[in-house]
């Protein structure tokens, strides 16, 4: 992966990351029952998860490429329209809101891990946007397994971030995603809509 590729998928992954997601509203949650410390291991689990989604996303498009080289363009294109049409459905969706259910602080640390993975790597839709996104950034005459491991260590640290700002602000964030909710969806989804649009373009 060239030096300006990454940095373009690293702008996109942190725009990604402060997006409206289960993981995202999971560490909130946890992190509003059971604070930031015992949110770690939910976050951990989910970053395992989305190890597991990344590696499926980019060696099951390697094996396509090696198929066919036009692969990797059509999914570009398809996976872009993709983007612009799930950055439609974030724009048009409601302000997320935060069920707190008088949840124990004496959750058990393997039970948080668990739900962060189940909850990243069970998620159809997760899978289906990874498949839509990583092929903007593939470069069929480089090693995938670099490439897999660039892509993932560097999603997986903005996530594991943004995560923990999430658990760590949950009781202040939840008032104003109540407040600023639907106008949040909007700047998500324009930011899914750019992406879908400008990423095949540019490849």
């Amino acid at each position: 992966m060239q030096f300006d590729t990454w940095l373009f998928y690293l702008a996109a992954s942190v725009g990604l990351s402060l997006s409206p997601g289960p993981n995202g509203l999971l560490a909130l949650t946890h992190g509003a029952l059971h604070g930031r410390r015992k949110t770690l291991f939910t976050i951990s689990g989910g970053a395992l998860g989305f190890v597991f989604i990344i590696a499926l996303s980019v060696f099951g498009i390697g094996a396509l490429i090696k198929s066919s080289a036009g692969w990797l363009g059509a999914l570009k294109w398809i996976g872009g329209a993709y983007l612009v049409w799930l950055g439609v459905q974030v724009w048009r969706s409601p302000p997320l809101a935060v069920e707190l259910n008088g949840g124990s602080s004496q959750a058990r640390p393997g039970s948080l891990f668990r739900q962060g993975a189940l909850s990243a790597a069970t998620n159809p839709k997760g899978l289906l946007f990874f498949s839509a996104f990583l092929p903007q950034f593939i470069d069929p005459g480089r090693s995938l397994v670099i490439q897999f491991t660039i892509m993932a260590a560097s999603f997986v640290v903005i996530e594991i971030v943004a995560e923990y700002a999430l658990a760590s602000a949950a009781n202040r964030v939840r008032p104003w995603l109540t407040r600023v909710g639907r106008r949040f969806n909007r700047v998500c989804g324009g930011v899914f809509a750019v992406i879908g649009v400008a990423l095949p373009l540019r490849m």
